[in-house]
């Protein structure tokens, strides 16, 4: 029987993170995930600037395009476009970044076993026992990193309190899109219900998806398909079609039990507005990293709570408004000075909206009060 420190469930941006934190501070990690890599995942794939800044790694080597530009467009009518002076979002595959990460975890150290399931988890006071392809493992602290429908949040008694969205997307020709998406990415706002549509231009595609409420399952195909429209491509253009799900945590809900710990989509650390998790992942793995480290597993939730709910809020409350006035909340967008807060936010300048300056503040304090 091998015997670990932390067993770490997914390979994700998450779990890999963890393990290679882990791994750097001398700890001995098993990585196991029940796909072999590299392998598509659902996403669209950007990298904010604060994400960038969590990263345990330089991302440069998977980076195919880089984002300066939004153009936001309400139901596909009246739009506008904001411009930045530096990167906004870095454009990725994540068949590309998570098999770059995985292979960063085991440089660090970490055991890596890819095609590998975990078919057994039994957690009690003395620790971990699981079998991991067949193999019985012991491990002292379980992360769970595997996904929205993980088995360790299951095992632990977790994943309450979180809200479940849905979206779908796939790839086109970039030539086959309408208008220069070189460096810009397209939201579409107000298209489906607690969500929008996007068009990330990558290499030498672009990903198109749609995502919302989970109640929005059954349609999202007929959003796409009018998404895909929109932009001058028919629906049967549109391949590597997949469909995910948006774990939001609710503000408060813990992600940690005993000896397990949740990071990334597996403690439903999604962002409400955006549908982005990248920041919230990399964010997680450090700070469950830290707690197991320091052994103080019980703090891991409220060291979770104080780096992310505040954002969470205002997340959360912008998404409120915008499925109830979409109109509004879309004239005060594009207002003077708020894509500069958004730009801040997007690159980790600017921690809250409440902490905008300038003629930002009035717009920005009236999208809060649209959320009731």
């Amino acid at each position: 029987m091998q015997r670990f420190d932390v067993l770490v469930v997914g390979a994700g941006p998450a779990g890999s993170s963890t393990a290679i934190h882990l791994a750097r501070a001398g700890a001995r990690v098993l990585l196991s995930d029940k796909a072999v890599f590299p392998r598509d995942k659902p996403c669209g794939g950007g990298l904010t600037g604060r994400a960038l800044k969590r990263i345990p790694v330089d991302p440069s080597p998977v980076v195919e395009r880089d984002i300066d530009r939004f153009q936001l467009r309400l139901r596909y009518g009246s739009s506008f476009t904001r411009g930045h002076d530096e990167p906004l979002i870095r454009m990725t595959q994540r068949r590309r970044l998570d098999a770059f990460l995985l292979e960063h975890a085991a440089a660090a150290g970490a055991v890596v076993r890819d095609g590998t399931r975990v078919e057994a988890l039994d957690v009690d006071d003395a620790g971990i026992t699981a079998l991991v392809g067949g193999e019985t493992v012991r491990a002292d602290v379980l992360v769970g990193a595997d996904g929205a429908n993980g088995v360790v949040a299951r095992s632990a008694g977790l994943g309450e309190g979180i809200v479940r969205g849905v979206a779908l997307e796939g790839n086109v020709p970039l030539a086959a899109l309408r208008g220069d998406l070189e460096r810009t990415a397209v939201i579409e706002l107000a298209v489906l219900p607690g969500g929008y549509g996007w068009v990330f231009p990558k290499g030498d595609h672009a990903n198109l998806g749609v995502g919302g409420w989970g109640s929005e399952g059954p349609r999202l195909r007929d959003h796409l398909a009018r998404l895909a429209h929109a932009h001058g491509v028919a629906f049967e253009a549109v391949t590597d079609l997949r469909g995910h799900r948006l774990p939001m945590r609710r503000l408060g809900t813990p992600a940690g039990a005993g000896r397990v710990l949740l990071v990334g989509d597996a403690a439903g650390l999604v962002d409400p507005l955006s549908g982005d998790g990248m920041y919230e992942a990399f964010v997680s793995a450090r700070l469950a990293a830290d707690a197991i480290v320091v052994g103080d597993l019980d703090g891991y939730s409220a060291a979770l709570s104080a780096a992310l709910d505040r954002h969470a809020a205002a997340s959360w409350a912008a998404k409120r408004a915008f499925d109830r006035y979409p109109r509004t909340v879309f004239a005060a967008a594009r207002a003077p000075g708020v894509f500069r807060v958004v730009a801040g936010l997007l690159c980790g300048e600017v921690a809250h909206p409440a902490d905008a300056r300038g003629v930002a503040r009035g717009p920005l304090k009236l999208i809060a009060r649209l959320a009731g």
